[in-house]
């Protein structure tokens, strides 16, 4: 069937095909689609999936509407970035960035972000492609195994294939919705790099009747808080982002699901696949292990998110309008958008943290009872962060701290150091003590804040 498909010569509608998984319809694209498929039947199982397809798919969906920016657009908005500066520097205990913020078209961020997107996406894309050829394995009569292990291999090239150009669609949609580099709450980009899609800032602010300098001067304090935070937790980054591949690798095909929507097929219609695919009804339920890593997840990307709208409400305390634009962030954040939706399918993950409320009020009476310097020190290592338990009721945690409690954790720094240093490569003693003299204001994790004593370590 696949080879009539490839082929042109089967009565299937590719069009159809290519609709149910998400993918352009149109003759040119369909070409396209084809020949891409061809070459990756070709691909051996060690070269793994080509992500390049994604790149390609999510940039020229990108570039679809994409428009250039205006001079008096650039620098308004290299003015707001400098004012958010500015009044971050006022509400938070973490250095700035060592870079200036970027402004960035719909293609360039797709391209930028690609790479963090498909390590995300990578262990699904081989977790459904190693069960589908399992099942093809396992249901084929024995004088047919030989000929089936082909059609395996040929199944892995094209699963891998068909994956990667569905993940290109949604991160070009995606493209279109993102007002900024930590829009969607994960580090997308690297380290120390800020950016705004003043295309989609535009389209955030209309009708929302506000001017348009507050709304891009609150979203620019939004992102270099989600920036900075970043920067100065070095851990953060590489914590989540193993958090989520960790989570994706426990991802499985219901193979009993498969079965049935393949005995049942109708090549001329693809409603059932399509809606298969977009609910995620082809995937196994979570094990309680996955359950119980989302929790853990879901509790870290609530506590980064409530972080950042606490420091952004401080900071943007004399703006007019923050309350209002706040308002707006929070509804589009609880609603998403059907990018979001497919991003969960594919990924296998719902990248809107449920207890956010919860993160803020907490952050918010941590602030109140010891201050930011001492609330921003909580992210100088993992095991110092508030718990879920503290996101219920944060009066206990905001009390221990008020005392100046011990650090948690503290009796394991010098092997944290020594570890993080090993897997470096570097030679621990001298980072150690480089970390300390080179004025970040003890950034990294392993880095001891100059201002800190022992008697005001956060428990």
């Amino acid at each position: 069937m696949l080879r009539e498909l490839l082929s042109g010569s089967g009565g299937i509608d590719a069009s159809k095909l290519a609709d149910a998984a998400g993918l352009p319809s149109d003759p040119a694209s369909l070409a396209a689609i084809f020949s891409q498929l061809q070459q990756a039947m070709q691909r051996s199982a060690d070269e793994g999936i080509d992500w390049s397809l994604a790149l390609r798919q999510a940039e020229q969906r990108a570039s679809s509407g994409q428009r250039q920016l205006a001079p008096a657009e650039s620098d308004r908005l290299d003015t707001a970035f400098d004012l958010a500066a500015l009044w971050l520097d006022e509400v938070v205990d973490v250095s700035a960035l060592p870079g200036t913020p970027e402004l960035l078209t719909r293609r360039s961020w797709a391209a930028a972000t690609m790479p963090i997107w498909s390590q995300l996406a990578e262990p699904v894309a081989l977790s459904i492609a190693d069960s589908l050829t399992r099942v093809m394995s396992e249901q084929a009569p024995e004088e047919l195994r030989s000929m089936v292990q082909g059609a395996s291999r040929m199944m892995r090239g094209i699963g891998g294939a068909m994956f990667a150009m569905q993940l290109g669609q949604v991160v070009g949609q995606l493209s279109t919705e993102v007002v900024s580099g930590g829009d969607v709450g994960i580090p997308l980009l690297e380290d120390g790099r800020a950016a705004l899609l003043p295309q989609n800032v535009a389209e955030f602010g209309d009708g929302l009747d506000i001017p348009a300098d507050q709304v891009e001067l609150y979203l620019a304090v939004r992102e270099l808080a989600h920036a900075r935070l970043f920067r100065h937790a070095r851990w953060l980054r590489l914590h989540l982002i193993t958090a989520i591949t960790a989570f994706a690798r426990g991802i499985d095909v219901d193979v009993e699901r498969l079965e049935e929507l393949a005995e049942g097929f109708d090549p001329s219609n693809t409603d059932e696949l399509r809606d298969a695919v977009a609910n995620g009804a082809l995937l196994r339920p979570k094990s309680a292990e996955q359950e119980a890593a989302l929790a853990r997840l879901e509790t870290m990307l609530a506590l980064v998110e409530g972080w950042v709208d606490v420091v952004t409400a401080d900071a943007t305390s004399r703006l007019p309008t923050s309350d209002a634009v706040a308002e707006t962030i929070r509804r589009r954040r609880a609603t998403g958008g059907p990018a979001e939706s497919a991003l969960a399918t594919l990924v296998g993950l719902e990248l809107r943290p449920r207890r956010l409320r919860d993160a803020a009020a907490m952050w918010r009476a941590v602030t109140d009872a010891v201050g930011v310097a001492a609330r921003d020190a909580l992210w100088a290592h993992p095991d110092l962060l508030p718990t879920a338990v503290d996101l219920d009721d944060p009066a206990p945690l905001a009390a221990r701290l008020a005392a100046g409690g011990q650090a948690a954790g503290e009796a394991d720094a010098e092997f944290d150091e020594a570890l993080e240093a090993l897997l470096r490569g570097d030679t621990p003693s001298a980072d150690a003590g480089d970390e300390g003299e080179d004025g970040d204001g003890g950034d990294a994790p392993d880095a001891t804040p100059d201002a800190e004593t022992p008697g005001d370590r956060p428990s």
